[in-house]
């Protein structure tokens, strides 16, 4: 599926923490839509995709300038008081169309210079191996979290078909733990898994946050409901990992491998 690229001239790209994100000052989406059109996706229920004309995943809108906008805001907002920042909350920053266009390159190379308190990286793309150096210029202010929702090649394919493949992302965490980037593995959504992906992940990294649709959706579960995800369960014959506690599974499973110090529960795991 090929979407559609839009160009966007952005009045703003800080916006407030809140909600789920009220442990940051602000969150930064270099982006709107997303082309990995996740089934689950919480966003599809949200007004940026609500009224929208299209199906989300569709279309991607690409912030131009956005560099120029960001440093005016972020200069400003760091005369106010401390920077965190969550990027992003309703996208991926490492769209495929940033190998050509950039537009997260141009603001991670503006924090680089003149690092936020701290900067929170969510992506599921390998892309972000690409900036591997701008990371590093943040040093301890930075961690890069990888959706590794399941170890399952053929789980990732029935929920987020256009999403990367897993085994790229795992050796995308792989380069940055070498390099020395500050990483974790997010399962999340958590997906059925197999017993080995708390063995696969431990050798990655050293912490790891779970989270599935009842804590993390914004409306304990209602949001993901509406989408009809849990046909998607039934088609496999798997409605057992579409539950409130199915999480705990996978909780048992990484305590094998993890202290408990170095496991995170939903939202204490995306905190500064």
């Amino acid at each position: 599926m090929k979407p559609l690229y839009l160009y966007k001239y952005p009045k703003t790209l800080l916006n407030r923490g809140t909600g789920f994100l009220s442990g940051y000052s602000h969150s930064l989406n270099p982006y709107t839509g997303c082309s990995f059109a996740c089934s689950y996706c919480y966003v599809r229920q949200m007004p940026v995709s609500t009224f929208r004309d299209a199906e989300w995943g569709t279309w991607v809108d690409i912030k131009k300038e956005a560099a120029a906008v960001f440093q005016k805001e972020y200069q400003k907002a760091k005369t106010k008081g401390p920077i965190t920042i969550f990027m992003s909350s309703s996208t991926d920053p490492y769209q495929p169309i940033e190998n050509k266009e950039q537009v997260t390159r141009s603001i991670l190379e503006i924090m680089s210079y003149d690092p936020p308190d701290f900067l929170f990286v969510q992506t599921r793309s390998p892309l972000v191996r690409r900036d591997i150096d701008l990371l590093l210029r943040l040093g301890k202010h930075v961690r890069v979290s990888m959706t590794v929702e399941t170890d399952l090649e053929e789980i990732r394919r029935h929920f987020s078909p256009y999403a990367p493949p897993i085994a790229a992302r795992l050796r995308t965490l792989q380069l940055l733990a070498e390099a020395g980037v500050p990483t974790q593995a997010t399962i999340a959504p958590m997906l059925p898994s197999s017993e080995k992906l708390a063995e696969i992940l431990s050798q990655l990294v050293n912490r790891v946050c779970i989270d599935d649709y009842y804590m993390g959706d914004g409306s304990g579960g209602r949001r993901t409901r509406n989408l009809g995800i849990e046909a998607l369960y039934k088609q496999l014959g798997m409605e057992e990992w579409y539950t409130p506690s199915a999480y705990r599974k996978v909780y048992e499973r990484l305590k094998y491998y993890f202290s408990e110090d170095q496991i995170f529960i939903s939202q204490p795991g995306f905190e500064p």
